[in-house]
């Protein structure tokens, strides 16, 4: 049974300070000089455990300071001995709610609660946090690269894209390039090197699955007379039928703007071989290319495929904001005129959204087959009557969404100038390529 607290005068310098989850104790001249002169003025909390040792639950820093002030005593309420996981939690939240906890040290409490058999949604229960918070510290905790993130500083999200990209020095190097220089540009930066990631293992995967089939790979071909290799869709045979698969003797490895990878038949030696091409190239006046592409036709040609595959990452960052935004539990300020000016002003994002992207956003349950009338939101909608103006900004938002190609920042669009606004009004940061759009109608 319970006793109740008992307040006592200790000196500070008997009492045990137990393993805090604030790392920092902060210990300021000031807060030192304070402490001397007008002593503790609020008491320490401590449990006194069997074998007469006085441990400090709460006001370590207290303690601290009173040693190293050489104060006598101090007052300590002295309580029944708590379990090492209620103690935890007790710091925690009230660090958590003085607003004195580092996003490191929340890391560690967790990472300790953890380490006693206390699981994410009990940790979360107890602390007030959402339980992917806590599974986000742990998961930065548990790794080499996320715990010395956190260990210089770096929130839990900054600490978790560095433990995901841990191994990879390029991209470790260009993340903390990143944080040191345009913070505001991480998640577009992190989205960029997976997508980068991702292209380069299907890209080997490819390569690995041709060789092991023993076909060559050439680097380039061509549809007309003067290439070293001819696709087997522009040639002919001697025999003046078309070539087919069956005559490629090699193979090109073709990106297509969404760094998607497919090997392309060719044949190598062509003319030796008999073949002839297809087509002749058109050179009646006009300016149609006619050779190789110059060097600043290549640089523009790199240009345009790079800028669509930054697109397409923002595209996922920006797909993801939002419905970060759309979970939180008011609607954005202004969502009301921007609907209404969706819908007057640039109709088709009413008329033309996706279903599945809306219902994403919306956080609603994606249920049934992709079938030709198939709407996720329609039968969110249908299911509930809750929170409406969630799935009305969700429908605006798709539709925009589905009017923003990958190369929409050549030539962009009002409406698409509009959303973008938008939704840097309502706090989300522009990728560079993103920012295109935007300034194009200054």
């Amino acid at each position: 049974m319970a006793t109740a607290p008992t307040l006592e005068w200790l000196d500070p310098g008997t009492l045990t300070v137990d393993v805090n989850v604030r790392k920092d104790a902060a210990l300021t001249p000031s807060f030192v000089a304070s402490i001397k002169e007008h002593g503790v003025l609020e008491p320490v909390i401590a449990h006194r455990q069997e074998n007469g040792t006085v441990h400090v639950l709460m006001g370590q820093r207290r303690t601290r300071a009173a040693v190293e002030a050489a104060r006598p005593l101090i007052p300590v309420m002295v309580m029944d001995s708590p379990e090492e996981a209620e103690r935890i939690v007790t710091q925690v939240v009230e660090n958590i709610q003085r607003a004195e906890l580092t996003q490191a040290d929340e890391a560690d409490a967790y990472h300790q609660l953890s380490l006693i058999g206390v699981s994410a949604a009990q940790i979360a229960k107890k602390t007030g946090r959402t339980k992917i918070t806590v599974e986000d510290a742990l998961k930065a905790k548990s790794s080499t690269a996320g715990d010395a993130a956190l260990g210089k500083g770096c929130t839990i999200e900054e600490a978790l894209i560095l433990a995901e990209f841990e191994g990879n020095q390029d991209a470790t190097e260009e993340i903390e390039s990143v944080l040191a220089d345009e913070p505001d540009q991480l998640h577009h930066v992190a989205q960029q090197l997976r997508d980068r990631r991702d292209r380069a293992a299907a890209l080997a995967a490819l390569i690995a699955e041709l060789e092991a089939a023993g076909k060559t790979i050439v680097e380039d071909a061509g549809h007309y007379e003067g290439e070293e290799n001819l696709y087997v869709s522009a040639a002919r045979c001697s025999d003046g039928e078309d070539a087919t698969e069956d005559d490629a003797n090699a193979y090109i490895i073709i990106s297509n703007w969404q760094g998607e990878h497919s090997a392309k038949p060719v044949i190598t030696g062509w003319e030796a071989l008999g073949f002839t091409p297809k087509h002749e190239r058109y050179d009646g006046g006009s300016s149609a290319q006619k050779g190789p592409m110059t060097d600043e036709q290549k640089v523009e040609r790199r240009t345009l495929i790079e800028n669509n595959k930054l697109m397409i990452s923002a595209t996922t960052v920006r797909r993801e904001w939002v419905t970060a935004l759309l979970a939180k539990k008011q609607a954005p300020k202004g969502w009301q005129y921007f609907t209404v000016h969706a819908i007057t002003h640039h109709s088709e994002v009413a008329s033309g959204y996706d279903g599945e992207v809306a219902a994403h956003m919306a956080g609603a349950k994606i249920e049934g087959e992709k079938t030709w009338a198939w709407n996720p939101l329609r039968d969110h909608v249908a299911k509930t009557t809750t929170r409406p103006e969630f799935s009305l900004i969700a429908l605006i938002c798709a539709g925009y969404e589905k009017t923003i190609a990958k190369d929409s920042w050549r030539a962009p669009h009002q409406s698409h100038r509009d959303y973008l606004n938008q939704l840097v009004t309502w706090g989300y940061t522009a990728s560079e390529t993103e920012q295109i759009i935007i300034d194009s109608g200054k």
